[in-house]
């Protein structure tokens, strides 16, 4: 098949206008969250793109505390902005697992369900009654993940945890940054969003284990632990030089060249070429093919040498600032070697090749509008992800589960909110109510009356 078919058999087949006429790959997966912030939320947030039917379950108010993480205090019509994007796909409920008739409600809607995710202070949901241990008794085949900074067991058992405590308490803050500054953490929520990554896989493994079983089982997550994970070469360094990992800035101490520059028109340029070809194609473009068979950069080991690499990329950096990005990127494209440019959140915007693929994502929402958020990132021919609602404020479909799940009557649910089990939304801290423009009835999933 000639490369051309190839790419348009690849779009055809993916064709994002055709997302919502296919099934979901989780359609049948019903998932309990019980979790505040951003990792233990993250977890169901990715699974619910692929389909599961997501609860999400917050205490009546205020309701989860990352309702008021928006950047500078700035709110979108109400709502802070991290909200719209990770609380998307979700059904927004409340109940208060405090009071005894909230854990019994709880424990109804998770014996219609296959997963509980929690994030809480290890032990909490056990000493609230509502832990895998009570909750595996009316529900064997249950799968429930605890997700927290350091696990349910150990030393550091009752410190709290925040993204910057594991980038810290992993190391990743350590190795990150310029050699003359301070360790510097990710700007993003990294610890979080890729704990929440991983914890959605391990929900994704228990399942085949149950699908061939039938059994359930308890998933313990340790959020710095997943960070050590994914340090590559470190711990191994460790082990064997009996030396820590220093910080190298934006150099690949392990690939060479792969490092950042400013071209000309003082645009950050990251160059890389790994393999002999894309090297030589390299040198070709700064018109210096000599450099390719000088013994000190004829192999990557020797490009490796820390004195070879060194000059290596001093003479990579003044060619980058002789060259406009304009220039660079022909060359790349013409030679073979890598090179982009740092994108910011402009770029992506209005790159035109993230809306060719649909990763520039349209929400249609009917509280909000239309929200452009990042889409999803896994592509799936048959089973495609799909973003359906934004984020919605606190309680918002309460009556809708309730009656549709656990076959509520009016009259109950009137009576749970007179006891304060249940409820919905409070004025103040802002983040919480519908925006102020809401008709009461725009964006509700109508209930069957009961």
């Amino acid at each position: 098949m000639p490369k051309d078919d190839y790419f348009d058999w690849a779009e055809a087949l993916l064709d994002p206008s055709k997302t919502f006429e296919k099934p979901e790959a989780l359609q049948d997966i019903k998932i309990v969250e019980l979790c505040t912030l951003i990792l233990g939320p993250s977890t169901p947030a990715y699974l619910s793109e692929f389909g599961a039917t997501v609860f999400k379950v917050e205490l009546p108010g205020a309701g989860d505390t990352m309702r008021s993480l928006t950047p500078f205090a700035k709110f979108f019509k109400g709502t802070a902005l991290g909200w719209l994007k990770e609380a998307r796909n979700k059904y927004h409920i409340t109940i208060d697992v405090r009071l005894e008739e909230g854990k019994e409600v709880f424990k109804e809607l998770v014996a219609r369900s296959d997963v509980v995710v929690e994030n809480l202070r290890g032990g909490t949901m056990d000493r609230w009654g509502i832990g895998y241990r009570q909750l595996k008794e009316i529900n064997p085949k249950l799968i429930y993940i605890a997700l927290n900074g350091f696990g349910q067991w150990g030393p550091y058992l009752e410190r709290p945890s925040y993204d910057a405590i594991a980038q810290s308490e992993s190391g990743m803050a350590w190795i990150s940054g310029f050699p003359e500054c301070l360790p510097m953490k990710s700007g993003i929520w990294l610890a979080d969003y890729f704990g929440g990554l991983m914890g959605a896989t391990g929900i994704l493994a228990a399942l085949n284990y149950r699908d061939k079983t039938g059994k359930g089982q308890y998933i313990e997550f340790s959020q710095a632990e997943n960070l050590i994970r994914v340090m590559d070469w470190t711990w191994l360094w460790y082990h064997f030089k009996k030396q820590g990992r220093e910080r190298y800035g934006n150099r690949d101490v392990a690939i060479c060249p792969c490092d950042m520059f400013f071209s000309s028109d003082n645009v950050q340029v990251a160059i890389g070429a790994a393999t002999e070809e894309q090297f030589k194609g390299l040198c070709q473009a700064m018109g210096k093919p000599e450099l390719a068979d000088n013994p000190k950069f004829a192999t990557h080991l020797e490009r490796l040498k820390d004195e070879n690499a060194v000059e290596l990329l001093g003479i990579i950096k003044d060619w980058v600032s002789e060259k406009t990005y304009e220039e660079i990127d022909k060359l790349a494209s013409q030679y073979g070697f890598g090179a982009e440019k740092v994108a910011n959140g402009k770029d992506h915007y209005f790159d035109e090749h993230l809306k060719k693929r649909n990763f520039t994502y349209t929400v249609k929402d009917p509280l909000y509008g239309d929200v452009v958020e990042e889409g999803i990132a896994i592509k799936m021919s048959e089973t495609p992800g799909r973003i359906k609602w934004a984020g919605k404020p606190v309680g918002f479909d309460n009556e809708f589960v309730f009656k549709k799940f656990l076959g509520m009557k009016t009259q109950k649910i009137k009576e749970l909110e007179e006891k304060k089990v249940i409820g919905k939304w409070v004025d103040t801290p802002p983040g919480r109510k519908p925006p102020e423009d809401w008709d009461g009835k725009r964006g509700l999933i109508m209930p069957f009356e009961a």
